[in-house]
């Protein structure tokens, strides 16, 4: 419990024997709040009960003994509040060793458990408005009795119009998850909500309890709907980067590994098994899965893209499986198809596998195995009639992973019966000069520009750079060549300014490089912004790759 102050006790005291004359506690009541006689018992006679004493000067023993004065309970101060206490009279404190300290009457105590529910209250409010999440807290009744700032932003419901009333008549849905735990006591855990048509949530909510009876109800809810609509925005804008008739020659390079990456996948684009791809991020593994859906069984359906490190690990379940949800009414329902769903009769291409949590990947697991599953919010399992066909992707390490407790140990060793490793670029330099032909010849001419020539200079920083983000990384570098250059000649200056350590500039170029230099800070920032933080969603947006991302935002110094 909260202590804010100590209790209210009354100082002001004065302790005698039972020998003493009646007179003379009188007289000691004009200078004290209370005389405290002692002996086997403690007897407390306040300043307002003088004219309880006799004018007769006899003995406050005997005094006690004829009007059967009660005696007062000693407590040690801390063990006050857990004690069942009777108010008839008041309390003595005393401390460890047994010496009074102080007294505590009925209006004070009162007063002190006032001063205290206020202040765990004020408490509550606080904690409630320091909290980013919207905070709900409803009574017995399903009425609302607080309603943080967060809540009001996320649903443009002032608090003024909602404290008082029951949550059901704003939110029909959100009342159901309410009233639930409000009768059955149960609480929920990371539960994707959508309280509206307009608002994402995930919901934590918890019974208020009281000597074992249900008070109320309060719920946390973390607004995800900007990130919902950044995933929707993200899925939609997928680029397609294999030609279709002949996705495989997409993909250039005379590199050993990475044509025998290459033979293994034109061998199993036809089968039904899934695919793990592995290998750095960059270096081509969602290039890789569109080649295996495009050149296998799977070509005439959907490929959907689903990646784990930008959906919120809580809402990484509904993406996955779809959701169910019944209306306040509970004669309706409410269906989200998942993307197992979305992909029947074609291919799921799930990126950054790693970080899908370890239950929903229990889950993913026994839809491979039973080819069936289940929606959020619903007790049915759901059976396609076509199949889907399945692509992983991971840059980390699954076995070590795995050895550590943080991956499926079955998962790994379905899946891994056909992986695929994918080489970074630092390992096949000689692959660069095909892959810069390719993709000047791809930017020039999605931007319907002549394709320059690229220096002596460039090329040696092309063939020595260590490309932390890999085949990306490369096709990044060469879009900023197209973009940038209005001649026919490739430059140094042209180059990232983490690409050419060891190069000095003309004067002019150096202006025009920091003007280049602020305005893609300025796209990054934004980014940023937009995906509230997420590094991988932000390199989606941009078109980067995550290892590009760091080392620009390491260059401009961004946080």
């Amino acid at each position: 419990m909260l202590e804010f102050e100590q209790n209210n006790l009354h100082t002001s005291f004065l302790i005698t024997s039972l020998n003493q004359d009646i007179s003379e506690i009188k007289n000691k009541l004009t200078e004290y709040s209370f005389v405290v006689v002692e002996g086997e018992k403690y007897y407390v006679i306040s300043r307002n009960e003088r004219h309880f004493l006799p004018g007769d000067d006899i003995l406050v023993k005997q005094w006690i003994e004829q009007t059967e004065w009660p005696s007062s309970p000693v407590y040690v101060e801390e063990e006050l509040s857990l004690s069942d206490q009777d108010w008839n009279r008041p309390l003595l404190i005393s401390n460890r060793e047994g010496k009074i300290k102080g007294i505590i009457t009925a209006t004070s105590w009162i007063k002190t458990l006032e001063r205290r529910n206020e202040n765990l209250e004020n408490a509550f409010f606080t904690l409630a408005e320091t909290i980013n999440d919207a905070v709900t807290a409803v009574d017995r009744d399903g009425n609302v009795v607080c309603w943080n700032t967060a809540a009001e932003n996320t649903y443009k419901i002032k608090r003024e119009d909602i404290i008082g009333q029951k949550i059901g008549e704003h939110f029909q849905s959100d009342s159901i998850v309410l009233h639930r735990i409000l009768n059955e006591g149960r609480p929920v855990r990371g539960t994707y909500h959508r309280p509206n048509s307009d608002n994402h949530v995930l919901i934590n909510a918890s019974p208020i309890t009281s000597q074992n009876q249900i008070i109320g109800g309060i719920a946390t809810e973390q607004d995800i709907t900007q990130m919902v609509r950044l995933n929707e925005e993200l899925d939609s804008s997928l680029p397609l980067l294999i030609q279709k008739p002949k996705p495989f020659s997409s993909i250039v390079g005379t590199n050993s590994d990475l044509h025998q990456a290459l033979k293994v996948a034109q061998k199993v684009a036809y089968a039904e098994i899934p695919v793990l791809l592995t290998g750095e991020s960059g270096s081509g593994k969602e290039m890789l899965a569109q080649a295996i859906h495009y050149g296998g069984s799977k070509r005439t359906g959907p490929f959907i893209t689903l990646n784990c490190s930008v959906v919120p690990p809580n809402f990484l379940e509904f993406e996955l499986f779809g959701y169910q949800e019944r209306t306040f009414t509970e004669d309706e329902q409410v269906t989200q198809e998942g993307k197992i769903q979305q992909a029947s009769n074609g291919t799921l291409f799930i990126e950054e596998l790693d970080k899908m949590p370890l239950d929903v990947q229990q889950k993913f697991l026994n839809y491979l195995d039973d080819q069936a599953f289940y929606r959020v919010g619903e007790n049915e399992p759901v059976t396609l009639s076509e199949n889907t066909r399945v692509i992983a992707s991971t840059s980390q390490n699954l076995e070590e992973m795995m050895q550590n407790g943080e991956f499926n140990e079955s998962l790994y060793y379905h899946l891994t019966v056909m992986n695929i490793y994918i080489p970074p670029l630092r390992e096949r330099k000689e692959d660069m000069q095909e892959l810069v032909e390719q993709f000047m010849q791809e930017f020039s001419t999605k931007y319907k520009k002549k394709a320059p020539e690229i220096s002596e200079e460039v090329m040696e920083v092309l063939h020595t750079y260590s490309w932390p983000g890999n085949v990306q990384e490369l096709r990044n570098v060469i879009e900023r060549f197209i973009l940038l250059c209005d001649g026919d000649h490739v430059s140094v200056s042209y180059l990232p300014h983490n690409m050419r350590e060891g190069f000095s500039l003309p004067e002019e170029e150096k202006e025009v490089e920091e003007n280049e230099e602020k305005n893609e800070a300025v796209l990054i920032e934004e980014a940023l912004k937009k995906t509230y933080g997420n590094k991988s969603a932000a390199a989606n947006l941009l078109g980067i790759s995550r290892g590009t991302l760091y080392n620009k935002l390491k260059e401009y110094g961004l946080n």
